[in-house]
C-alpha cells in the first residue's frame, strides 16, 4: 500500500515540475513578442523571483535592459515602480518619508516607490552612496524605517537594478556590502547580426502587446516546488567548495580541492584579493535547484551549478590590481576554477 502511494505521488510531484517548466516557457514566449535574443536575461530574471533574490543588469546603452524589465512587469502581473537614480536623489525619494499635517498636528508617513513587488533601480549607479544604501535594509530584510516605525514591504519584494560598464562620469560604484545584496549579476550582450535585423524590422517593441503569463499564485508555486528539487550532500560539497577556494584564507588548501592538473596552475588565485561569501554558496545552491526547475527535474546535476556560477559569483569576487593589468576578468577566474574543480 505505501509503494502504490509514493508511486502516485511520484506522479503528481512530477506532474507539478512540469506545470513549472511549462509556466517559464510561456514567459519566454510572451518576452520573445518584445525582447528578441536576450532570453538568458528573461531567465535570469525568473530565477532571481523563484529563488526570492534581486537582480542587477549590467550592459552598455541601447540593449533593452530596461524594457525587458518593464516587459516582465507586463507578464508577470506585479505591482511595478520605477526609481530613475540620478546624482541628486534623496533616501527619502526611494522609501518615503515624514509629512507634517497642520490640521491634525501629527506626522504622516508617504511611502516610497520602493513598496511595491517589483522595484526597477534604473541606472543605480548614477545615484551617490548615501541613496544606494537607502536600499540595503529594504533587500537585505524585505523592511523601511522611516521616522521611529519600521514598514514590512509587501511580498514578494524585488529588486531589479541596471547599470552602464562602461560610464565613468557622474557614477558612483555599488559598495562590495550592496553588490552582496544582489543574488545575481546578469551580464546583457550585444544581440547578434541576426538578431538585430529582426529588432530592425520589428519596429518598436514597447509598443507591442504580451499577456500575462505569471501571477502570484504561479510564483507560490514555483516556490513550493524549489522546496521539492533535492540537492546532494555530494553536490553541496562541490558548491562550497568553488566559493571557499576563492578565498585568500584557503588558498593553501586549494591544492587539495582542485584536481592534479590544477594544482600546477592554482596561482591564479593570486589574482582574487576578497572571495566571496557563505551568501554565495547559499545562493548557487538555490539557484542551481532553479535551474533544475526549469528543466523539470527534481534534483540538482553538477552543471546546473556550473550554469549559475558565474551569474552568481561575478559581482562578489574582489580582484587585484594584479588582475587588471593583466586583463583577466572575474568571469576568467570563475571558468578557471570550474574547469579545475573536480566535479562529484
Amino acid at each position: 500500500m505505501s509503494d502504490s502511494k509514493n508511486v502516485a505521488l511520484n506522479a503528481a510531484d512530477s506532474k507539478d515540475f512540469e506545470k513549472c517548466r511549462k509556466l517559464i516557457e510561456a514567459c519566454r514566449e510572451e518576452a520573445g513578442k518584445r525582447i528578441v535574443g536576450q532570453i538568458p536575461v528573461l531567465d535570469g530574471i525568473l530565477m532571481g523571483l523563484i529563488a526570492g533574490g534581486h537582480v542587477l543588469l549590467e550592459g552598455v546603452p541601447g540593449l533593452a535592459k530596461t524594457l525587458a524589465v518593464k516587459t516582465f512587469s507586463d507578464i508577470s502581473a506585479l505591482d511595478f515602480k520605477r526609481i530613475q537614480f540620478t546624482p541628486d536623489l534623496l533616501p527619502a525619494d526611494v522609501t518615503g518619508t515624514l509629512i507634517y499635517e497642520q490640521t491634525s498636528g501629527k506626522f504622516s508617513v508617504r511611502k516610497g516607490p520602493v513598496f511595491a513587488n517589483l522595484v526597477l533601480a534604473d541606472e543605480i549607479n548614477r545615484a551617490p552612496a548615501k541613496v544606494q544604501s537607502a536600499l540595503l535594509e529594504a533587500m537585505a530584510e524585505h523592511q523601511v524605517t522611516i521616522g521611529e516605525e519600521t514598514y514590512q514591504l509587501p511580498e514578494p519584494f524585488f529588486v531589479l537594478a541596471t547599470q552602464n560598464p562602461i560610464e565613468q562620469e557622474g557614477t558612483y560604484s555599488l559598495p562590495e556590502a550592496e553588490l552582496d545584496r544582489f543574488l545575481l549579476k546578469i551580464k546583457v550582450p550585444y544581440p547578434t547580426a541576426k538578431e538585430e535585423l529582426e529588432i530592425v524590422k520589428g519596429g518598436n517593441p514597447a509598443e507591442k502587446n504580451v499577456k500575462k503569463a505569471f501571477s502570484k499564485d504561479d510564483l507560490s508555486f514555483c516556490r513550493n516546488q524549489l522546496e521539492k528539487v533535492t540537492c546532494s550532500d555530494a553536490i553541496l560539497e562541490y558548491i562550497v567548495s568553488i566559493v571557499t577556494v576563492t578565498r585568500p584564507d584557503s588558498r593553501m588548501h586549494a591544492s587539495g580541492r582542485v584536481s592534479g592538473a590544477g594544482r600546477k596552475n592554482d596561482d591564479f588565485l593570486r589574482y582574487i584579493s576578497f572571495g566571496a561569501s557563505p551568501r554565495a554558496s547559499i545562493a548557487m545552491c538555490q539557484c542551481a535547484k532553479v535551474q533544475a526547475l526549469f528543466q523539470g527535474r527534481s534534483f540538482v546535476l553538477p552543471d546546473d551549478v556550473k550554469a549559475v556560477a558565474p551569474l552568481v559569483m561575478r559581482h562578489r569576487l574582489v580582484l587585484s590590481y594584479e588582475a587588471a593589468a593583466d586583463g583577466i576578468t572575474a568571469d576568467d577566474l570563475i571558468a578557471k576554477i570550474l574547469a579545475l574543480m573536480p566535479v562529484p
